[in-house]
């Protein structure tokens, strides 16, 4: 007659598992993952920020040639108006 092994004789042998050890390791991988998902979005939003950065910077100087362009023609057209 065989007997049922003991409940330590199980999980020493990794046949039967503690409940409370296998959801810590889940758990623990389930964080893993998450952490590792939230640090690639920040490095996501740290390459968007860089991109606005620069875009900026550009419309930045457009605006500045368009100003100096505005200038210019304002200062002909008042030169062509004293002309005539």
């Amino acid at each position: 007659m065989s007997f049922p092994p003991a409940l330590d004789e199980l999980s020493a042998w990794g046949t039967k598992a503690d409940p409370a050890t296998g959801s810590i390791v889940k758990d623990a991988v389930k964080k893993e993952n998450i952490v590792k998902e939230i640090m690639a979005a920040q490095d996501d939003l740290r390459a968007l920020l860089a991109r606005v950065n620069a875009v900026q910077g550009d419309i930045d100087k457009l605006t500045s040639g368009n100003t100096t362009l505005q200038m210019y023609i304002d200062n002909l057209t008042m030169q062509m108006a004293k002309r005539r």
